[in-house]
């Protein structure tokens, strides 16, 4: 209940970033630049150019989303610091219009990764997976769901600083 009243005391600078103009085309732009770095490396077909892009950009899109907690800066008193950005952004609502872009636009990029890899099963195996990485957290039941063996329950780190 602490937390709750800390959190609407002063807006999350961390998380309100992506409703901000641009903040939608940025992901674009970084699928088209991946796109790019990975199609002029010598050597690399077209198919693997394509399976790369989505593995880097779900990656990301993990580790930003996903795996770091808490805020970069100190200003509203911890309030944050067990929650990842995905369960910041928009006060923890689900299916606002930011959400749904940002879980669309895996969906999108696997698709079209799919069809340039002409469904070989391999590369459909690991893009497949990639999917599956970032858009289970996504989901609604796994809202403040942390796996285990990777990061520890939520309230750990507030536990230990008592």
């Amino acid at each position: 209940m602490e937390h709750l009243s800390d959190q609407s005391a002063i807006p999350n600078l961390n998380a309100n970033w992506v409703n901000a103009k641009g903040a939608w085309a940025i992901h674009i732009v970084l699928i088209v630049a991946l796109k790019i770095f990975f199609s002029i490396i010598p050597g690399i077909q077209r198919d693997t150019s394509w399976t790369l892009t989505n593995i880097v950009y779900m990656f990301g899109s993990y580790l930003m989303f996903h795996w770091v907690r808490g805020i970069p800066f100190e200003f509203n008193a911890g309030a944050y610091d067990n929650l990842n950005m995905w369960e910041q952004m928009d006060n923890g609502e689900q299916f606002t219009p930011t959400k749904k872009f940002l879980l669309t636009v895996p969906i999108c990029l696997f698709l079209v990764s799919t069809h340039y890899t002409h469904y070989d099963l391999t590369y459909f195996t690991l893009n497949v997976l990639a999917l599956l990485g970032v858009i289970i957290p996504k989901l609604p039941w796994s809202h403040r769901l942390r796996v285990r063996f990777l990061s520890g329950h939520p309230d750990d780190r507030y536990l230990d600083e008592q």
